[in-house]
């Protein structure tokens, strides 16, 4: 299934997308709810979706009427691995780690797809950063390798918007990770039947206009997705709705020689994934304190 969780008439519900437009799963299905946490906690429910995405007879609303919103409204952990491209690694000046780099973002510094991504008044060294995102539907502990993709209800596109100069003022990541709306979330969250096995073998890319910025596969990435659930269930117990950002390929902005390339305000960064969507921010200047 293809979903996207979005406003439309001043309604917020959860939609099933196909090729001829929107379902509006809410409608049909009360217990949906409005962002994806009613569908991650009931497979009768997802069922359901399934069969009223299938039904030709439903009529669908225009994806362009729709107001993308948070997949999963108030996730209880947005965990972020980074250093996971070689090629990322090499460009930032980094040894590639024999342990993933991990950090985690708080609920204000991010938003959904579509809403401004903003350049604080502190800094103009706004980066962008082209990731997979993981859903997680199962939670647990100590999850092994080999059943960790188990857990997964979707996949998702993320632009983990960085903020470089405080980003490096400590050895720590949090400060220039968490600006308030840095990190793009969405539109679609697609559940694992549609893609390959952890959403493997996925061109990723970012740009702004005709702009290449990143071109890479998700395949080029060091821990899988089922690698990554299972180191992070080492040391937290994931939860349903958590969401993992899984790292970004080599082309980011302060790695580009002989100047570094700074999103500024005015332009639209777009980040795109392979059979999962794209996730389009327009870059806005912070106007007050």
């Amino acid at each position: 299934m293809k979903l996207l969780v979005g406003n439309h008439a001043g309604i917020t519900s959860v939609y099933g997308v196909r090729a001829d437009g929107a379902v509006d799963l809410g409608a049909g299905l009360a217990s949906v709810g409005t962002d994806l946490r009613g569908l991650i906690g009931s497979d009768a429910l997802r069922t359901q979706a399934r069969e009223m995405i299938a039904d030709m007879a439903i009529p669908t609303v225009r994806l362009d009427r729709i107001t993308p919103m948070l997949p999963v409204e108030n996730p209880g952990k947005i965990l972020c691995l980074g250093l996971n491209y070689i090629d990322h690694i090499k460009e930032g000046g980094y040894e590639v780690p024999d342990y993933p780099a991990m950090f985690i973002r708080t609920r204000q510094s991010v938003m959904a797809a579509g809403q401004p991504l903003i350049r604080p008044l502190c800094s103009d060294h706004l980066d962008y950063e082209a990731e997979l995102m993981i859903v997680v539907g199962k939670g647990g502990r100590h999850i092994d390798e080999n059943s960790a993709l188990d857990h997964v209800f979707g996949y998702t596109v993320f632009n983990d918007g960085s903020i470089r100069d405080y980003q490096n003022k400590t050895h720590q990541w949090m400060p220039g990770k968490n600006f308030d709306n840095t990190g793009a979330i969405g539109p679609y969250v697609v559940t694992p039947d549609d893609l390959p096995n952890g959403a493997s073998g996925l061109k990723i890319e970012s740009r702004v206009g005709a702009e290449i910025l990143q071109s890479s596969n998700t395949a080029n990435m060091i821990w899988n997705a089922a690698r990554i659930i299972s180191i992070m269930s080492e040391f937290t117990t994931l939860e349903p709705g958590d969401l993992i950002a899984t790292g970004t390929p080599p082309g980011v902005g302060h790695a580009k020689k002989p100047t570094p390339r700074w999103l500024v305000p005015g332009e639209t960064i777009e980040i795109e994934i392979e059979g999962i969507g794209i996730c389009a921010s327009p870059v806005q200047q912070e106007t007050g304190n």
